[in-house]
């Protein structure tokens, strides 16, 4: 379970379809304000992964993002974690791969909060990459995507925009959503 945290800690999410840049631009924004990031626990899971994943491996996965994601959250002092995805992914891959979604899965989604959350846009071409399945539905997971947080209702952006371009989106985006909060 979440830690509960002080409301000076805020906690922002990249999030979006395949191929968009997430990990690129998590990793750049906790530079560009000296915090920690959290990266996507699936990439390392599914690396050594020499078959299909199933349902137990979505789990996993869920499991080892939330470990991960905990695990920095004991050791962060600064006021900002950046997350390089988040357990949502796995509800969008279990529902499109399984059908359906374990609940301990969906209450999770519930209860771990983000304060804003970044959705990349697929406006970038497909990079091709061992541990990506879906290039003609980029399109698809964005709206899966959009739905997803609107359910939460959950503060987003979608980042358009190539290289510096998508970058200085990006910055701008958090800066806005960090001047809003010390408003």
């Amino acid at each position: 379970m979440e830690k509960k945290l002080g409301k000076s800690l805020q906690k922002i999410a990249v999030v979006g379809p395949e191929s968009t840049g997430k990990s690129y631009m998590a990793k750049h924004l906790a530079r560009e304000f000296d915090c920690f990031y959290v990266p996507e626990y699936s990439r390392y899971y599914c690396q050594g992964l020499e078959r299909n994943y199933t349902m137990t491996d979505e789990v996993n996965i869920f499991h080892g993002q939330v470990a991960m994601e905990d695990g920095f959250l004991d050791v962060v002092r600064q006021s900002l974690l950046m997350c390089d995805t988040t357990i949502l992914t796995v509800k969008i891959w279990s529902d499109h791969l399984f059908g359906y979604t374990p609940g301990n899965v969906l209450d999770e989604i519930r209860r771990r909060n983000y304060d804003f959350y970044l959705l990349m846009d697929i406006d970038l071409p497909w990079e091709d990459d061992p541990l990506r399945d879906f290039p003609n539905k980029r399109a698809h997971f964005k709206e899966i995507w959009r739905t997803e947080l609107r359910s939460l209702n959950a503060d987003f952006q979608i980042i358009r925009g190539l290289g510096e371009e998508r970058l200085q989106n990006g910055i701008r985006a958090v800066n806005e959503f960090l001047h809003t909060v010390d408003s």
